[in-house]
């Protein structure tokens, strides 16, 4: 029986026995979209999770309101990317939700990750592939019990990753909730399927694009990059939360003109203006790209939905000048 057969029977069987115990389904709540919905997916028919980062706020530093803070108070299982992205949500969950779970994804076994890139050019012979990365992940995993300094914690972006958080959300899951193991397992395997289905098709949209060089403003894409094997040389930005030096933006202007660049990728939230004053009198394209799906609908569509739209995003700036 192939999987998706095997996904289309197991909801079925699910559709025809309703959760006997769907009163005891654990109140979840997740830090941003994209682990929303990975977390909507393996809840899908038994419950819905809450999102505690408002849409269109920098995870980096948020304040959470009261009434977000009270959902944190009353959750049973708390599912974040880790320290790496929101430093000051551990912090709160120690006061707010002693007694709930954490699940942080960033350090759940397995996961791939990589070092952040820091400087405002980008070598191709100093970076780590993905697979060596994943490596030295690995050796050290024993020795290490969270998120290490250094680490960028953006790795919802790559599709592995997404795979393997489905499974540990479904463990977590099924830890508070036995009665409904199977139905997360079975909401989790239907998830991975999907998230194949999508790879696969942003790896033939993307083929076209391996070796042509781009720009970000803030390098948040290099599990995605790595992962499809496509290559930004350089960030304006570090992080969402750092204002790019003088010096920075010089370096990325003469690289430009160096090189040939003929495509910036901004985001939503970032000031369009800076990038014009940055690459006056040179034929950049601009394009926008989205880390986490502002405009996209939450719920279980949107994790694939968002790697989809990155795909198109970075061939309509790359290929436009190709």
């Amino acid at each position: 029986m192939t999987v998706k057969l095997f996904v289309l029977a197991m909801a079925m069987l699910f559709s025809m026995c309703p959760g006997s115990a769907a009163a005891q389904v654990p109140r979840v709540a997740t830090d941003i979209a994209p682990v929303h919905s990975l977390t909507a997916q393996v809840m899908q028919g038994l419950g819905v999770p809450e999102l505690i980062v408002q849409r269109g706020a920098s995870p980096h530093h948020y304040a959470m309101r009261p009434s977000e803070a009270r959902m944190v108070q009353a959750a049973d299982l708390v599912i974040s990317i880790g320290a790496g992205l929101t430093p000051w949500l551990n912090r709160r969950l120690e006061v707010l939700a002693g007694k709930a779970q954490h699940l942080e994804l960033m350090a759940v076994s397995g996961t791939v990750s990589l070092a952040f890139r820091e400087e405002a050019l980008f070598t191709t012979d100093s970076a780590e592939t993905i697979n060596e990365a994943h490596e030295e992940h690995q050796e050290h995993e024993e020795h290490q019990e969270h998120v290490h300094e250094g680490i960028d914690p953006h790795g919802w972006l790559d599709p592995v990753n997404g795979q393997i958080w489905l499974d540990a959300i479904a463990s977590a899951l099924s830890q508070l909730d036995p009665a409904n193991a199977a139905r997360y397992s079975a909401n989790a395997l239907a998830g991975k399927e999907q998230i194949s289905q999508a790879r696969t098709r942003i790896e033939q949209h993307l083929k076209s694009l391996q070796g042509q060089d781009f720009i970000v403003f803030h390098d948040a894409y290099q599990y995605f990059e790595a992962r499809f094997e496509i290559r930004s040389i350089g960030a304006i930005s570090a992080s969402d939360a750092l204002k790019p030096s003088a010096a920075r933006l010089a370096q990325i202007r003469a690289m430009v003109l160096e090189h040939g660049i003929d495509c910036v990728l901004t985001e939503p939230q970032f000031n369009s203006d800076l990038l014009g004053s940055i690459f006056e009198n040179t034929p950049i394209q601009q394009g926008v790209i989205d880390s986490q799906g502002l405009k996209l609908d939450a719920g279980p569509a949107l994790y694939v939905s968002l790697l989809e739209n990155i795909a198109r995003q970075i061939a309509g700036c790359v290929g436009a000048g190709a």
